[in-house]
Order: C-alpha cells, then sequence, then structure tokens
C-alpha cells in the first residue's frame, strides 16, 4: 500500500508520501498536490515528530523511512543526518566527509535530490562564504528552518 498526506508545518504544507510502511518522500507540497488519504499511524507519527521539532524538542528523526538513490547520493544523504542540530556544512566540507573533495557540485546535485527533507537535512547545508544557496523547498523555507534551530539549540 501506499499514499500521501499533507502536513501543515508553520513553514508551508508538506507533502508525506509513504508505501509499504516506510516514508518515502518528505518535501514542499505543490499547489496541484490534493491530500490524497487520511493520516495513518506511520504518518501520525511522522506529524507527532515534525510537530516537536517545529517546537523545538525534536533533534534527530526515527521514523522508518527509504532512501532511494545511487551509492553516491546515499553517501550524501547519510552524511547530512551526521550534521549537528543547529550547525550548517558547506558543500566542499560534505564533499571531503565523503572522501570525494572535488566533487562539491555533485554533493549539491545529490542534495537537491534529498527526498526527505528536514529530517535528512539538506537545509543544514550552504554555499562558501557562508550563503544561502539553493533549496528545493525555497530560501524561504531553508531560512526559517536554520532560524529555527538556532533559535532552539542548546
Amino acid at each position: 500500500m501506499k499514499g500521501t498526506v499533507i502536513y501543515h508545518a508553520p513553514v508551508g504544507d508538506l507533502q508525506v508520501d509513504w508505501e509499504d510502511g516506510a516514508i518515502t518522500a518528505l518535501k514542499r507540497a505543490g499547489a496541484d498536490v490534493k491530500e490524497a488519504g487520511a493520516p495513518n499511524g506511520l504518518t501520525e507519527q511522522v506529524f507527532r515528530q515534525l510537530d516537536e521539532y517545529f517546537a523545538g524538542t525534536r533533534r534527530r528523526f526515527d521514523f522508518p523511512h527509504r532512501l532511494h538513490g545511487t551509492p553516491f547520493q546515499e553517501k550524501v544523504w547519510a552524511a547530512l543526518r551526521d550534521i549537528p542540530y543547529g550547525e550548517t556544512r558547506s558543500y566542499k566540507d560534505i564533499a571531503e566527509a565523503i572522501g570525494h573533495p572535488k566533487a562539491f557540485r555533485a554533493v549539491g546535485m545529490a542534495n537537491h535530490a534529498n527526498p526527505i527533507c528536514i529530517a535528512v537535512p539538506c537545509h543544514r547545508v550552504i554555499g562558501a562564504g557562508g550563503a544561502l544557496v539553493g533549496y528545493g523547498g525555497g530560501l524561504d523555507m531553508k531560512t526559517a528552518l536554520l532560524a529555527l534551530e538556532k533559535a532552539h539549540r542548546r
């Protein structure tokens, strides 16, 4: 079984896709997305964890999810999960962390392809010199997420 539900977040509506007991996508909902179903036990768990995140009490997510990508993308996504809450890293930092120091552009592409925003924190990756660049949910969402984490960082 699979489905889609919408989570009404402070940063805008988020589309939550699930299949066979795991989340397969968490992304900013487009204007054309309709809520296809009612929340179930899995999506209620995601909603609860997102509520805690937006309240500033959750730092990491542990809901079941499934990422499908190339081996390189999966390395990048694993490195994203290692960025501490409230901190940022550059594309170059991630490239060095995964053993491909010159692949910062490819890291950017993998970051952009991340299907599970917030929980796999691609918003914590910034450009050289601290520039806020590129984010699938829009720079307004990226700015809001970084500000939220900065406000609740201990």
